[in-house]
């Protein structure tokens, strides 16, 4: 039974001791589970962070690598690689005096990731996974007008529905990010609809601007921007423009030049699912089992979407 005085996400993960908080669409994503993190941190849990990761994860040193698909990326891990996102999430929570280990995986098919989260989470007795989407594409069942990049975050999804783990919850940050991947947000609140008709959606809430949770945050973004100059996070800097009180066409980096950005409160909302219940609703999501490249899930979700008729696109009524 859920409480209005709790969001029903803290309610799930109350009788979680070690919970792993992980990025399911790679690059910046895992920063978008840091603050749910530093809440579960303040709580007294034993929590982790990993991310499926967009970097050349294939030059790291040897003594990094648990297995085969996992590496532990510390402060001062060495990369030849600019792009680094995992290590520069690492040294802002040791700056912080939080623990600094962010594990990644590589991009691959659903086996081998599966596999990678099946090491790590019995390596660290984890009990609880919450997967983290910076975005909202995640909830994409597969007929909506568009799907934004859903490779990443359908094997990801895949991935840790079939791990032997309590708690399964996917947790997505930054509504309206994904207007320019050419996802419909009334779809989203569609499907979020038929999630909580199966009582699977476990609601939403804010960031709190006057919080650690969101100083944290804030100060991790910047500094990743600030390392990335080329390629900053436009997820991030969007749900940090929205954290901060900006509204509108609210630029920080030349990447959405030409485009007219909407930021606004809903990105700093967190909006939370059974992940189990979301891979029910997938209309694919079983045809990618036995992947292991991440371009073979591409092909299958290309296979699929010409097999059947979207649903039509639908405007905001108001």
């Amino acid at each position: 039974m859920f409480s209005l005085h709790e969001p029903p996400l803290f309610t799930r993960l109350n009788q979680a001791r070690r919970i792993l908080v992980a990025g399911a669409g790679g690059g910046f994503d895992v920063f978008a589970g840091l603050p749910l993190a530093v809440a579960l941190w303040e709580a007294g849990k034993d929590v982790h962070l990993a991310n499926l990761s967009f970097s050349r994860l294939h030059g790291l040193d040897l003594d990094v690598w648990l297995d085969e698909d996992v590496a532990a990326i510390g402060p001062d891990t060495v990369s030849r690689d600019w792009y680094f996102p995992e290590r520069s999430l690492a040294r802002r929570l040791e700056a912080h005096g939080l623990p600094s280990t962010v594990y990644a995986f590589p991009k691959v098919g659903v086996a081998p990731l599966r596999a990678a989260y099946r090491v790590l989470t019995d390596r660290l007795d984890i009990d609880a996974v919450v997967l983290v989407d910076g975005g909202t594409d995640i909830l994409m069942r597969g007929d909506e007008a568009g799907l934004g990049t859903p490779e990443e975050d359908m094997a990801s999804l895949a991935a840790v529905n079939g791990l032997d783990v309590s708690e399964k919850i996917v947790v997505c940050l930054g509504f309206g990010v994904d207007a320019y991947h050419g996802v419909n947000h009334v779809q989203v609140l569609e499907n979020l609809a038929a999630l909580d008709r199966d009582g699977a959606y476990l609601g939403a809430f804010s960031i709190p601007r006057a919080s650690r949770a969101a100083e944290v945050y804030l100060d991790a973004v910047a500094h990743a921007q600030a390392e990335t100059e080329d390629r900053p996070s436009i997820v991030n800097g969007s749900i940090a423009a929205a954290l901060t009180g900006r509204f509108g066409d609210a630029q920080f980096t030349t990447r959405t030049r030409g485009s007219e950005l909407f930021v606004n409160p809903l990105m700093a909302m967190y909006f939370a699912v059974d992940a189990g219940a979301l891979a029910r609703h997938s209309l694919y999501l079983d045809r990618l089992e036995g992947t292991v490249l991440m371009r073979q899930i591409g092909s299958i979700i290309e296979g699929f979407r010409a097999e059947i008729t979207p649903r039509p696109r639908r405007t905001f009524p108001h």
